[in-house]
């Protein structure tokens, strides 16, 4: 693995752990830091943009974490 791929990893990792703690914003700034280092980072940007919806779209005290989709 290079470096630049743990990099990513590794920023994941904790916006991941973040974005189930539902700290969206810290984890969007992880998810953010990780495409700084590489742009098409597909999990990234998927993370990124669900951290944006769930700004403003929070989501019930007892969410377990898993992502919803309403409309087809």
């Amino acid at each position: 693995m290079t470096e630049d791929k743990q990099t990513v990893l590794d920023y994941f990792r904790q916006g991941r752990n973040l974005y189930k703690q539902m700290q969206f914003a810290d984890a969007f700034k992880m998810f953010a830091e990780a495409l700084k280092v590489d742009p098409e980072d597909t999990p990234s940007k998927v993370y990124l943009a669900r951290c944006k919806h769930y700004a403003k779209n929070p989501p019930p005290p007892d969410w377990d974490g898993v992502w919803v989709y309403t409309t087809k």
